[in-house]
């Protein structure tokens, strides 16, 4: 413990409601429980890379645990063992993971908190295996790391899904229409699952359960014979009907994750109209899921990760990332943190529930 003088903090991948509460919590247990001093890498691993950081004190951290974004910057584009330029308009790749090393031993840090999703985990674990003191923080609204049972900035997203199916509810009611809000997750589906539940969704389309239209079709059918003139879609972006596949929205070759998913919506709206009649109409939520104020929950569960991460790190126990089990924060190994992606499982209550309320997954 002794002979750690600093660390290193940074945020990658994708911005996350939470994030700033984690900086805060590292830099204050280092700086207030270690007398450890804390530099921040502006835009992820391009910072490490590049060797662009700032330090940060208790003044530099105060009064930030409330806001959206990181103050750090982030990207997820920038892996420094793949690490992509631009020369005279041709795309490069070089490893420069080395550098990225070098500039902590020049800075002096004992170590490295890295706190992002699996892409940044996976950089974070190659870097333990080349020796570098890491440990991880488990950030993604998408809430399908493997390892943990919850990770920030997953409730902050639900609640504004399920505040836009609130809004959808009057118009789609007012209008006699079927409202469809597709919503983020990638491959998998916690997002849809649990924003369709809160907002009270007819359909919920998950990607764990390929759906058949016709089950879709079957749904809005029974609310009309019912008297209800309208009804609510809930779809994740990664969502697919039987035999068919996601619907992708581009390529990003950069990316640790090439594929950005994106139309279901409009896809399945072009269906239904075509099916019934019914005029039907898409909210796609997009980055308005990362952004904003995170909510209390994910303010103190990204509290007591940067707490428990920095706790570990000086300590000493290192290619770990901190976990929640039950209601305890815990560390698991990184390999097994990025090990594979958490997906919801079949026999999930949340699942259950739904379909004792009456909610459709397409596959009846």
């Amino acid at each position: 413990m002794a002979t750690i003088k600093r660390i290193g903090v940074l945020t990658g991948g994708g911005d996350c409601p939470g994030l700033n509460a984690v900086i805060r919590a590292v830099t204050k247990t280092a700086i207030n429980e270690y007398g450890v001093e804390v530099v921040g890498f502006r835009d992820g691993f391009k910072g490490l890379v590049e060797n662009d950081y700032v330090p940060l004190d208790l003044r530099a951290v105060s009064g930030i645990a409330h806001l959206g974004g990181t103050i750090l910057g982030t990207t997820n584009r920038d892996n420094p063992f793949n690490f992509h330029r631009v020369i005279n308009g041709q795309d490069h790749f070089s490893d420069r993971s080395q550098e990225a090393i070098a500039n902590m031993e020049k800075l002096g840090l004992g170590g490295l908190v890295v706190i992002g999703g699996d892409g940044s985990l996976n950089i974070a674990y190659r870097f333990y295996q080349m020796g570098v003191p890491v440990v991880g923080v488990p950030k993604t609204i998408d809430n399908d790391l493997s390892a943990t049972d919850i990770t920030f900035g997953f409730y902050t997203a639900v609640t504004t899904a399920s505040e836009a199916l609130d809004k959808l509810h009057t118009t789609a009611e007012s209008h006699h229409r079927v409202m469809i809000l597709e919503v983020m997750g990638r491959y998998a589906g916690w997002i849809a699952l649990y924003a369709g539940l809160s907002g009270g969704a007819d359909v919920i389309l998950i990607p764990e359960i390929p759906y058949h239209i016709e089950a879709v079709v079957k749904k809005i059918r029974q609310r009309h014979q019912q008297t209800k003139k309208f009804s609510i879609i809930v779809v994740a972006e990664g969502a697919a009907p039987v035999g068919g596949e996601m619907v992708v929205q581009k390529l990003v070759p950069t990316s640790h994750d090439p594929i950005r998913l994106g139309g279901i919506g409009n896809q399945l709206a072009e269906q239904i109209e075509e099916i019934t009649g019914i005029e039907t109409r898409v909210t796609v939520l997009g980055h308005l899921q990362r952004g904003g104020q995170p909510i209390p929950y994910d303010r103190i569960l990204a509290t007591r990760y940067g707490v428990a991460a920095t706790e570990n790190l000086i300590e000493g126990n290192v290619g770990v990332m901190v976990s929640l089990q039950g209601t305890r924060i815990t560390t698991v190994p990184l390999q097994e943190a990025v090990k594979e992606i958490r997906k919801v499982p079949l026999d999930s209550d949340m699942i259950r529930a739904a379909k004792a309320v009456g909610i459709s997954f397409g596959a009846e």
